[in-house]
């Protein structure tokens, strides 16, 4: 019996793929084009075109919208429909592409009006998510194993099916869990699904190749990308409609041994809403900050790598100094959040670049200019001469730490001598993960964690009070460590240009020897910042070890 329904599903594929050859031979026959529904993602929006009644009277299912353009399947070439319900569509401002198809197609595309009601809607650079479907996510999805859970469950769904609902799991799980990126990586028997939840990443779950197929030419399509290049890297964007909020995604698809390996960086214009208080600078460092980036001109440069929190600190400094008596013009690589009252501006590979941007920023009489990054010597040497020639200047540097920012100029050609009245601020950050208070217990500190504590609290600036040494320190109490952990927050050093260090600087010292110089300053370094942070309990000793590799 079991040879029999094994040799019965054979059979079955092999008229399914006869089917589609005569409907492939067929189309090129009548300069038709043809594709393959069982396999392609079926736009809702494109199905709201006609009644589920009226698609299955005329054997035609509308698949496909791309602004005004809709695309129709239909299983024979001499369907008297075909031009009635073309110029219908012709009436409402749409133009028509026709596709002949196979009636497997048709019947599963009709299957897909079923779920109509509640799907979500999907055309190139926008999904949108029901409001049911949203509130019964996000009440569900609060952690990954939530996500994993959920994901495991739609197995039993068609794969088209299976495709919109895996999109809403994974977009409203993102939004639920905090997620900063979604990585898709095919393997050679599945597809790996991970999630970058407070900087770490964590497996989700694990899909079959055909099923993450489908997946990867919806996310495809959402983001403008061409579905028959499999070869070449492709960047895209859309947008999710969560609530009355948007999150705004980037799309990043490169080729590998086993598929296109898919990236999606998820942007919640809420976290564009954090404030200066909040970001976790120090005191002694935050008043001195305020002060600066309110003064005429000057620049101020934050440093780390990537994911470090930079563009966000940013972010908040303009937001504080924000008022209707100034202009302030932003250039970016993308645009990450919408800021109200700000000219934002992104650059466009060869078109629009950041030192093009910033030259013609400058002719726009602003009185902040915030770079997403100095990049290169163009880039520098105009940043440098507009803090020069009154303006307040922001951006971003890769280096590790505040001093690496002025050698880091250096090489980029920018005179050494020029830095005392240029550069205001040089600030260098990380981020560490947040305990969750309910969430953790006491343990012994000892051993390396001890002997961490003890070097960096015995460099502490005299205007910093010096704690305790304790015995026992904040750790998380769950099986799965990173569960105790809620958020991120900053660690910060900065040092601040004043006339000794001006002359310092003209000899181009190394990074260490501005380190040593900038102590006198009396600031903390990230170090140190972190070890204060974790005696409080904000986060552990080994996270801050981690971060800054000490």
């Amino acid at each position: 019996m079991p040879e029999f329904k094994d040799g019965d599903k054979t059979l079955d594929a092999a008229r399914r793929a006869e089917a589609e050859d005569v409907s492939e031979i067929l189309a090129n026959r009548y300069n038709l084009g043809y594709i393959n529904l069982t396999t392609y993602p079926i736009n809702p929006e494109a199905l709201r075109l006609s009644t589920a009644d009226e698609a299955r009277a005329m054997r035609i299912v509308p698949f496909q919208k791309e602004g005004k353009v809709v695309s129709i399947a239909f299983d024979k070439p001499t369907n008297q429909n075909i031009d009635t319900f073309a110029q219908e569509l012709f009436t409402k401002g749409f133009s028509v592409e026709k596709f002949l198809v196979s009636s497997y197609s048709i019947e599963k595309a009709l299957t897909r009006y079923a779920d109509l009601d509640a799907a979500s809607t999907s055309t190139p650079g926008a999904f949108t998510i029901s409001e049911n479907r949203l509130a019964e996510e996000l009440s569900q999805l609060t952690s990954p194993a939530d996500i994993t859970k959920k994901v495991d469950s739609l197995s039993k769904l068609d794969k088209a099916r299976r495709a919109t609902r895996l999109l809403e799991v994974l977009f409203a799980g993102a939004v639920g869990v905090g997620a900063s990126d979604i990585h898709l990586e095919p393997g050679e028997e599945a597809a790996r699904i991970r999630m970058r939840v407070t900087g770490m990443l964590t497996d989700i779950a694990r899909i079959d190749l055909p099923a993450y197929s489908l997946l990867l030419s919806r996310i495809k399509l959402l983001s403008a990308m061409k579905l028959n290049v499999h070869t070449r890297p492709q960047d895209g964007r859309f947008s999710i409609a969560i609530g009355e909020n948007d999150v705004e995604v980037r799309a990043s698809a490169i080729p590998g041994a086993f598929g296109e390996s898919m990236v999606l960086r998820v942007l919640n214009s809420e976290q564009s809403k954090v404030s200066i208080d909040s970001l976790g600078i120090p005191e002694n460092i935050l008043s001195r900050i305020e002060k600066e980036i309110r003064k005429p001109n000057g620049m101020l440069l934050t440093t780390g790598p990537t994911g470090s929190g930079k563009t966000t600190a940013l972010y908040a400094f303009l937001q504080k100094i924000y008022s209707p008596d100034i202009k302030i013009i932003t250039i970016e690589d993308p645009v990450e959040y919408k800021l109200p009252g700000i000219v934002q501006t992104q650059v466009e590979k060869d078109k629009y670049t950041f030192a093009s941007g910033l030259k013609s920023s400058l002719r726009q009489d602003p009185d902040v200019i915030m770079v997403g990054e100095i990049r290169d010597s163009d880039v520098a040497e105009t940043a440098i001469r507009a803090s020069l020639t009154g303006h307040f200047v922001l951006s971003t540097l890769h280096t590790n730490s505040a001093a690496g920012t002025f050698p880091r100029l250096v090489n980029l050609g920018v005179d050494p001598k020029s830095f005392g009245s240029a550069i205001n601020v040089a600030m260098g950050q990380r981020l560490v993960r947040v305990l969750d208070p309910a969430k953790t217990k006491e343990a012994p500190l000892e051993g390396a964690e001890k002997e961490f504590v003890e070097k960096h609290l015995s460099t502490l600036p005299e205007s910093v009070e010096k704690p305790e040494v304790p015995e026992m320190q904040k750790v998380p109490a769950t099986d799965t460590p990173a569960d105790a952990f809620v958020s991120r927050v900053g660690i910060y050093e900065a040092i601040f240009m004043d006339d000794e260090l001006a002359e310092f600087l003209k000899s181009s010292p190394s990074e260490s020897a501005i380190q040593k110089e900038a102590h006198r300053q009396g600031t903390l370094t990230m170090a140190q910042d972190g070890v204060l942070k974790a005696l409080k309990g904000t986060t552990t000793i080994a996270e801050v070890m981690r971060v800054v590799g000490e």
